[in-house]
């Protein structure tokens, strides 16, 4: 019965937690461009429709709806793998895996802000730009930080399902 309560318990933290990143996230690269937002995310989101004029609440809304999936798919991984494990300890374990996980991918949002500053501009990309964009660098840079973000997920993963069977090993059913 516990392994049934934490399989589910892991994939709704991972969701929360997911959602909650995702959230904050969006509100330091709105922070950044506000146009990736205005002209390309809300438009794409359709947030517009609506009828909320706070633009901060759209943004974190849109967070919300651009990160609680992936921490559904990174849950059921987790969730599975607690499966192969008969611990008290799984539960926690699997917990700080997944904060490791959402750490390496801030890491990896740090690193596409650099290289969309060092490396990327207008000229080097072939994105959806909107035409009204007054500034394109700010515009390029977040577009790389959410890039670099889903790289990240999937890099914190790897190291998250290492470390949760490197601590949980001892424990195996």
């Amino acid at each position: 019965m516990r392994k049934v309560l934490n399989f589910f318990l892991i994939i709704f933290y991972s969701i929360f937690i997911a959602g909650l990143y995702g959230i904050l996230h969006d509100q330091i690269t709105y922070s950044i461009s506000n146009e990736y937002y205005t002209l390309f995310k809300f438009e794409q989101f359709g947030i517009n429709n609506w009828n909320l004029s706070n633009e901060r609440l759209k943004v974190g809304i849109i967070g919300y709806l651009a990160t609680w999936w992936v921490g559904l798919i990174l849950g059921v991984i987790y969730a599975i793998i607690s499966l192969f494990h008969d611990s008290k300890k799984t539960l926690k374990i699997t917990l700080n895996s997944i904060f490791l996980n959402i750490g390496i991918t801030f890491i990896f949002g740090i690193l596409g802000f650099i290289y969309g500053f060092l490396f990327l501009n207008a000229e080097k990309i072939n994105w959806y730009i909107p035409e009204q964009t007054e500034n394109i660098q700010s515009f390029i840079n977040v577009g790389s930080i959410h890039n670099f973000g889903y790289i990240g997920g999937f890099v914190g993963l790897i190291f998250g399902i290492y470390f949760m069977n490197r601590n949980l090993r001892k424990t195996v059913a």
